[in-house]
């Protein structure tokens, strides 16, 4: 019988031994306790020895090669130790979208479509007030207005050439071109007793002029637009290049409107003037300009029969006269 008590005495002590280092490992912040032995502690077969952890210092290896950590709760946080810091909540910013049908405030504003037809009423009134009937230029009084000149320039550069447009339209568009730079070119230099003081003697090589998407020369609105285009010969008497010998500058715009009948009557003046022209007697006498193009007329004499007042002999023998570049003012 005091063997039964010693043992239970035993027995009850090394429980209260258990509880107590349970309690101590518990209080100390650490859950780890470590079995040795094969068996678990519920398995019965063998006695548990329970080792405290230290949680700041790493675990000493346990002596048994099999010894297995068992987690007996979650481990609470350490005092003074913040957990990881999560992101500040934000108000999302909204974001502006342009009302709709309306362009982005940073686009730039359309662009006006040019209009159908540039008006040559500024180029008009100009001509009137300062070209007379035969021609002749106030260049003094145009240089006074050389400012409303530089607006019809520049409405002819905002209003270009466009496909739709009538043949007489794109045509008359190019000859008012041609002429109205002309008379800016000789403004800019002003003054001048000929064109031929430009530009080392050949002003109209040199490219300048701001029009259809292009910088052009003078002889390219002539050679390569305005002759090739249209094919008409009549065209030669509606430009002007600023001297004596030049069929005289007509003093009102063109236009889609008076094209023909102007090509025609400018033809027939310029041919029968005898300042350009000699008809009568053989040789004939006739302006450079028959000889510099002569490919656009033809057959001269038939041509010339077209215009003249009096008939051309098929077999006249034909001179051409000496140009004069002196400046065509008044």
């Amino acid at each position: 019988m005091n063997s039964v008590n010693s043992l239970l005495l035993l027995a009850f002590l090394a429980l209260l031994s258990c509880r107590n280092v349970t309690e101590d490992k518990v209080q100390s912040g650490s859950t780890d306790v470590t079995f040795s032995g094969h068996s678990t502690p519920d398995s019965g077969s063998s006695e548990p020895i329970l080792k405290p952890q230290d949680s700041d210092s790493q675990a000493p290896t346990p002596a048994h090669p099999e010894t297995i950590p068992v987690k007996l709760k979650p481990e609470p946080a350490k005092k003074g130790r913040l957990a990881a810091p999560q992101p500040a909540a934000t108000t999302p910013q909204p974001v502006e979208k342009p009302a709709a049908g309306s362009a982005p405030a940073e686009d730039p504003p359309a662009r006006p479509a040019p209009s159908a037809m540039p008006g040559h009423e500024a180029w008009d009134a100009l001509l009137r007030e300062y070209v007379s009937d035969k021609g002749k230029v106030n260049y003094a009084g145009f240089k006074q207005a050389q400012a409303k000149l530089e607006g019809y320039l520049k409405d002819l550069a905002d209003n270009p050439v466009r496909d739709n447009w009538s043949k007489a339209g794109k045509m008359a568009y190019w000859i008012n071109a041609y002429n109205a730079f002309t008379i800016k070119l000789i403004l800019d230099h002003y003054p001048v007793s000929s064109i031929t003081d430009i530009d080392k003697g050949n002003p109209w090589e040199s490219k300048w002029i701001n029009l259809d998407g292009r910088t052009l020369s003078l002889n390219q609105i002539e050679n390569e637009i305005l002759r090739p285009t249209f094919k008409d010969p009549r065209i030669h008497f509606a430009l002007n290049c600023a001297a004596r010998s030049c069929p005289p500058l007509l003093n009102k715009a063109w236009t889609a409107d008076n094209l023909n009948v102007q090509l025609d009557s400018r033809a027939r003046m310029f041919i029968n003037n005898p300042d350009y022209n000699q008809l009568s007697g053989n040789p004939v006498y006739v302006s450079k300009i028959f000889d510099w193009y002569a490919a656009d007329f033809g057959n001269l004499v038939d041509f010339l029969n077209q215009y003249a007042a009096q008939s051309v002999p098929a077999d006249a023998r034909i001179e051409y006269r000496e140009y004069d570049w002196a400046l065509n003012n008044k």
